[in-house]
């Protein structure tokens, strides 16, 4: 081999060293960039957790979960209350929440190995119908999938991030603080939280317990009632000040709301036997099914629909049944009241107030 022929040979060699070391860094500073992203994610999930009450994110602790009622994917509509008496994880996801599709292969996991007396997990999702239905059939989730329109009832529930959940005891009251992020849904939904934990209920709270401190949402009594003007079932249009001079009973409802149907009759008793005070029922969904129960239950005080939430909007709830006492000057007499019970004491109340 001539001379000319070695220094080339030499130079090819130490190029291609020099190329193979080049490379093994790379795929070292590759790798080693890899573990800071995944220990930044954690680093990232842990910190929202932690801070998650802090950030307003989450109800805290001992908190009652108002009732709602959504259109299930599989089809019908399931109720918050209709769990009652069992452990619920309450899971807040989005389709365009990288996160929250990550954790949607593990829910599966987690739903066929789950022990059976840990929590049953109730998914909330957002979002497009055909979309949503897409990604969490490719995942295999068969835990109920709830849809809402927008994000009504995260709102109420401040899930203001995703993927976050809630584990939710018996009676209906959270357990712990709102979990953020994927390792920790996943950890709540596996291993949930001792509801008898002394740091899962400060200060003992249990349903039923008076004195009990009850996260409630929505305006204030002495708050102006925000005024409408919505389309009534029998083709006038209403405004709420058209009440001006009158105390008048709002309530919102909706046809799929158990607990809505249930106090209807009662409040058509009181529309008969009272001439103190109005009921006017917003309602929402489909007409014709609104129709409908206004005939099964012999309904005649005035019922108007809102086309989804912009009304409760308004008056800061997206859960029904709730109800406000507004006065003859147009202020709330009364912060919101919750549930058909709640309502129906509001009632008697003005009706007390009345008869003196």
């Amino acid at each position: 081999m001539s001379t000319p022929d070695i220094v080339l040979f030499v130079a090819w060699v130490l190029l291609a060293c020099a190329g193979t070391w080049v490379a093994l860094e790379l795929m070292m500073q590759n790798g080693r960039l890899m573990l800071r992203i995944e220990a930044l994610e954690q680093r990232l999930a842990g910190t929202a957790q932690s801070g998650a009450a802090s950030n307003g994110i989450g109800q805290p602790p001992g908190s009652v979960l108002n009732d709602f009622s959504l259109p299930l994917l599989s089809g019908g509509t399931m109720t918050l209350l209709q769990w009652r008496g069992k452990k619920v994880a309450l899971i807040f996801v989005s389709p365009r929440c990288a996160p929250s599709v990550k954790l949607l292969p593990e829910l599966a996991k987690a739903w066929k190995t789950r022990a059976p007396d840990s929590p049953m997990p109730l998914i909330i999702t957002t979002g497009d119908v055909a979309e949503n239905r897409r990604i969490f059939e490719e995942h295999g989730i068969q835990s109920p999938v709830l849809l809402q329109e927008d994000t009504e009832v995260a709102f109420l529930h401040h899930a203001l991030v995703t993927p976050m959940a809630y584990l939710v005891d018996e009676g209906g009251f959270t357990v712990g603080p709102a979990v953020v992020g994927r390792p920790a849904v996943l950890d709540l939904l596996l291993n949930g939280q001792d509801s008898s934990s002394e740091q899962s209920t400060p200060t003992g709270i249990k349903q039923g317990v008076p004195g009990s401190r009850i996260a409630r949402e929505g305006l204030k009594a002495g708050t102006p009632a925000p005024d409408f003007t919505l389309p009534a079932l029998d083709g006038k249009t209403i405004s709420l000040s058209d009440y001006r001079g009158r105390p008048v009973l709002l309530i919102f409802s909706d046809p799929d709301c158990r607990p809505c149907q249930e106090m209807a009759p009662a409040l058509e008793r009181i529309h008969r036997g009272s001439s103190d005070f109005a009921i006017l029922m917003i309602s929402r969904g489909d007409q014709e099914a609104n129709r409908a129960k206004i005939s099964e239950h012999g309904l005649t005080f005035p019922v108007v629909l809102q086309r989804k939430w912009e009304v409760s909007r308004e008056y800061g709830m997206f859960s029904t049944p709730i109800g406000y006492m507004i006065d003859q000057f147009g202020v709330l007499s009364s912060s919101a009241a919750v549930g058909a019970s709640a309502i129906l004491g509001l009632a008697g109340q003005q009706q007390s107030v009345n008869a003196v």
